[in-house]
């Protein structure tokens, strides 16, 4: 399953990239490929529980 709040681009809307980069629509932000892969990778994710940028966007904290 993949990280529904996860996009990837090639642009940051200035600088153009090579290759497209994993971007987190809650943080607005780029992540890491490696945290990238942990998101989309682990079937058991829940959001609400184990993502800590989620949760502290959504006042979970």
């Amino acid at each position: 399953m993949t990280c529904p709040h996860l996009s990837y681009r090639r642009t940051d809307g200035e600088l153009e990239f090579d290759t497209e980069r994993a971007y987190c629509t809650v943080i607005d932000e780029f992540v890491s490929p490696m945290r990238a892969d942990v998101c989309n990778d682990r079937h058991e994710l829940d959001h609400e529980r184990d993502c800590e940028h989620y949760r502290e966007a959504a006042g979970l904290e």
